[in-house]
């Protein structure tokens, strides 16, 4: 045992690494972590398994552990009928959603959902297939995207292309469709297309940080990275949106080497707008990651009349007064957000104002034990 339940450690012991906890699969009420050991008994002893376990330790392959469990596949996690976490074999799982779809072809949402799960599992050429059907009896301007992306994943450049371009036409208001014109014309070498694409994406929705994401790679790699920061930063001053440098940040802000710079361009989006609720998500998180919690209060607590519609925001600001043990300003913050129009916003409410409870409990009986020790002579 590495600690004791209450969390102390114990005497003697030098821990290093991680721990375990074994427990049975029901009391994970809300799923399965995705980071668990789930042990199984095997459901097939096989002679040739019993051979291999008499020589000592064996190695298997992720395909060889699934079948000893017992599985038709690698195992995915899905919900019974009362929303239950079970798992199932993933060739078990399409099998039955091929004969769903096919004991009722007009009913479109059984295709849609069985080409989600195939594309997931990247199973694109059945995908492919499933989606065709979908839309020849009538699908819609999502159900062209998903089927122009299957086949551009298979590199059917010309069948690829009409397809996104009849989602284009139909999903007038979505800028996916453009985006991943723009991935084709990648695919074909055509670097002048591609950025036509991605501008044209833009124009479509300005706010979308994966389109200047994708424009600043895309100028990066036919110039260089300064190249595309200084292209997107005058984009955002001209255009006075946010988002492009929100972009920068993003990138920035995935390796901690280039952290401080990431925090430079949050600064610069929230000059271009300060109310730009991405800007200040990302600025906030990366100002958490840092451990400035200070700042997080400082950047945040001016929008907290946002938090009643945004949960994000919320969360970000109830942790860093949270972990900085500010209980009244957490308290006036759950009380606010209790009475929010928005559910997710309610809900969240709800459950962090159980967690302070908890915690007060905790330091009351903390308290208590100390008052109740002896003093020693």
């Amino acid at each position: 045992m590495a600690a004791a339940g209450n969390g102390t450690a114990i005497q003697g012991l030098n821990i290093q690494g991680g721990a375990a906890i074994v427990a049975p699969v029901t009391a994970f009420q809300n799923g399965i972590p995705p980071n668990a050991l789930v042990v199984l008994p095997i459901q097939k002893m096989t002679d040739e398994l019993k051979e291999k376990l008499e020589t000592g330790p064996l190695a298997i392959t992720r395909e060889q552990l699934w079948e000893l469990l017992g599985f038709n596949g690698p195992a995915v996690q899905v919900q019974d009928e009362q929303g239950r976490p079970l798992m199932i074999g993933l060739e078990d799982l399409l099998g039955g959603l091929d004969k769903h779809f096919n004991e009722k072809p007009e009913d479109l949402n059984r295709g849609r959902i069985y080409a989600q799960e195939l594309m997931k599992h990247e199973r694109f050429q059945r995908a492919e297939q499933v989606l065709s059907k979908v839309v020849a009896k009538g699908g819609t301007g999502e159900d062209w995207l998903a089927l122009g992306i299957c086949q551009l994943q298979q590199d059917k450049f010309d069948k690829a292309e009409g397809t996104l371009k009849g989602a284009q036409n139909l999903l007038k208001t979505s800028p996916y469709p453009s985006l991943h014109l723009a991935k084709l014309q990648k695919k074909k070498g055509d670097a002048k297309a591609e950025r036509e694409m991605i501008d044209k994406a833009l124009e479509v929705d300005g706010d979308l940080v994966d389109a200047w994401a994708y424009l600043f790679t895309q100028i990066k790699e036919e110039k260089d990275e300064a190249a595309a920061c200084e292209e997107l930063e005058k984009l955002a001053k001209e255009k006075k949106n946010a988002r492009p440098l929100v972009a920068l940040q993003a990138y920035f802000g995935g390796k901690e080497e280039t952290r401080d710079k990431a925090v430079e361009y949050g600064k610069k989006a929230l000059e271009v707008n300060s109310d730009d609720i991405l800007a200040l998500l990302a600025q906030s998180a990366l100002f958490g990651q840092k451990g400035d919690l200070e700042s997080v209060v400082k950047l945040l607590q001016p929008h907290e009349a946002k938090m009643t519609r945004d949960v994000r925001l919320a969360n970000n600001y109830f942790e860093a007064l949270f972990q900085s043990r500010q209980i009244d300003k957490v308290t006036k913050l759950l009380n606010a957000l209790a009475g929010s129009q928005n559910q997710q916003v309610k809900e969240f409410a709800v459950q962090r104002s159980k967690q302070v409870a908890q915690f007060l409990q905790q330091q009351q009986q903390q308290i208590a034990k100390l008052a109740n020790v002896p003093k020693s002579s």
